[in-house]
């Protein structure tokens, strides 16, 4: 399998790109499309649909290749995989479909795979990606092969969009099936936030809204924990200040802990919405603000996945917490530098509003503040 990344800030920058990688006979039938929402999809989308190649696409917080990150622009991953070895499903979605749709994906995917792997986006800020993901184990089973993100705004976190050939949804879901006995999938997702202080119990919350902590409010818990001076309603930034400076982290019985910022603070009870469900009764701790040994652990899981499941690969697929953009700055350049270099494989990546994947020994979930990079190569 080839591929070939390309990067354009207009459709008729990537319509050039597109025919200069053809150029040497090069003849990709995938496209994995990573924009911005202010650039016209359709009309990309329209582009490849007449040169006979499949998308599979997602708006973004950020778009990036191996020679940098674009902002409101369009980066895109070409392959040209074998027809017979991927399909691309997509639908609508709905609150009260989540889990039976990605059932109904499987089911499809298994009617063309016997081991199906699956790369997938989502579109809608209240979309629950747990349930789409539970979805997929009900059928193929708790070790089913998934990765993927959810679809960003620019930041704007009010419409976000998955979209294939002739179809786009602002509440969907966007999935490439791929067929694990003739492409190997490894996915690897790494957060590296440092947990400090004891683990506190949550003892009051509904789904992902957390009231207390140890019967303090998630508010004046983190005012406690945090440092941070200025946490009050009249702050612009408050809300990206508490996600990337003292996130929670959801500790597990086994895997690495899962993080979940809170995103919206109640100032009338001081509890938090968070990424993801709180149970109440979970344990958590706190986390301290990231530095560059953040970057560094992200790397050194990318090598050790080269030195012992994937040596070689012939793509890669990045899906990156927006959180970590907004958190490391320009420092989040040498994690993507860092993590093309470890395969030297063409790669197209995106700033997401969540990651699904799984950490080490962990269950599939939803993640937050994390890096999966996704490792491709035909056997």
């Amino acid at each position: 399998m080839k591929s070939k990344s390309i990067k354009g800030a207009s459709p008729g920058e990537i319509k050039s790109a597109l025919q200069h990688a053809a150029a040497d006979g090069f003849k990709p039938t995938l496209a994995i499309v990573f924009l911005s929402v202010k650039q016209d999809r359709d009309a990309i989308s329209k582009m490849f649909d007449k040169a006979g190649i499949v998308v599979f696409g997602v708006t973004t917080n950020g778009e990036f290749t191996g020679e940098g990150i674009t902002e409101k622009s369009v980066a895109v991953l070409l392959l040209d995989i074998n027809p017979d070895y991927f399909t691309v499903q997509f639908s609508e979605l709905s609150e009260e479909n989540y889990r039976q749709t990605t059932q109904a994906i499987a089911k499809k995917a298994l009617e063309k795979f016997a081991h199906p792997a699956f790369l997938i986006a989502g579109s809608n800020m209240e979309t629950d990606a747990e349930e789409l993901l539970h979805g997929f184990e009900d059928i193929i089973g708790m070790q089913v092969n998934v990765c993927g993100g959810m679809a960003g705004d620019d930041f704007s976190f009010s419409e976000q969009f998955v979209f294939t050939n002739g179809q786009s949804s602002n509440r969907g879901i966007v999935v490439l099936v791929l067929d694990e006995d003739k492409i190997i999938v490894k996915g690897k997702a790494t957060c590296g936030w440092t947990a400090m202080g004891t683990e506190k119990t949550v003892t009051k919350s509904e789904g992902n809204r957390v009231y207390t902590i140890e019967n303090v409010s998630a508010l004046e818990m983190t005012k406690k924990y945090s440092g941070l001076k200025n946490l009050t309603p009249d702050n612009p930034s408050i809300a990206v200040e508490i996600a990337t400076s003292c996130t929670l982290q959801l500790q597990r019985e086994q895997g690495e802990p899962v993080m979940r910022p809170g995103l919206i603070v109640n100032w009338q009870d001081g509890s938090f919405i968070c990424s993801g469900k709180v149970p109440q009764g979970s344990k958590i701790k706190f986390s301290l603000p990231p530095d560059f040994d953040v970057i560094e652990k992200v790397i050194q899981n990318c090598k050790d996945l080269k030195a012992t499941e994937m040596p070689e690969a012939d793509a890669l697929v990045v899906f990156s917490c927006a959180g970590r953009l907004a958190s490391l700055g320009p420092l989040i350049t040498e994690e993507i530098e860092g993590i093309q270099k470890v395969w030297d494989a063409p790669m197209a990546g995106m700033f997401s509003n969540a990651e699904l994947a799984r950490f080490t020994n962990g269950n599939l979930e939803m993640q937050n503040l994390t890096a999966c990079c996704v490792v491709l190569k035909e056997k």
